[in-house]
């Protein structure tokens, strides 16, 4: 380039001449990233790493950097906005659907006084031709105010004995009494009040 090209591009005479676009674009650069690094803390960024290579990763977009100024135009790109507000989206839905933390409840300690006394008798109904049993559990000493309370639970609940299908198990509790278990078949049991009654 000539001293009146130089001059006619409106370059000073003695300076080498006008920058290029692409030397322009680096100065610019450079002056952003260091105007960015005196304002914003990228320790504090959480989705800011550095890997072996000495390249930056956006944690958050999965996206590599080569240099800060590179990652910081990155933050404030439409990708990595998008991509916080989904984030905080989803973790606003995640704090809604999260059942608030319950109260533990205490676990009342008594001292068990042994097995209840109990009488099982097999009954058959001739009319229906429906097989019964009847459960007689005798708890002379249970807590004042309260009512035995029954279950029905599976083979595969139980801990005791290896699962099998063909049984189930009718669970007796009251306080201070140990907790008994009848092992029983595993047929559906006919819950209408004609059939099934507790008498306490």
């Amino acid at each position: 380039m000539s001293f009146l090209s130089a001059r006619e591009h409106g370059a000073k005479p003695g300076s080498g001449g006008v920058a290029s676009a692409q030397q322009e674009g680096v100065d610019r650069r450079e002056r952003l990233r260091r105007l960015a690094l005196e304002t914003i803390d990228l320790a504090k960024d959480p989705y800011y790493m550095r890997n072996h290579l000495g390249q930056i990763e956006c944690r958050l977009c999965l996206t590599l950097h080569n240099n800060e100024g590179n990652y910081l135009a990155h933050t404030q790109g439409k990708r990595h906005q998008q991509n916080l507000a989904k984030r905080a989206a989803r973790e606003a839905a995640e704090k809604q659907a999260a059942p608030a933390p319950q109260r533990r409840v205490q676990i009342k300690k008594t001292v068990k006084i042994g097995r209840p006394g109990y009488r099982v008798t097999k009954q058959y109904d001739i009319e229906t031709r429906q097989r019964s049993l009847l459960f007689q559990v005798e708890y002379p000493e249970i807590e004042e105010g309260s009512r035995p309370r029954h279950r029905f639970m599976s083979a595969y609940e139980q801990k005791i004995e290896t699962a099998d299908k063909s049984y189930q198990y009718l669970m007796f509790a009251a306080e201070p009494y140990e907790v008994i278990g009848f092992k029983v078949p595993n047929a559906e049991v006919v819950k209408q009040e004609d059939f099934f009654y507790a008498h306490w």
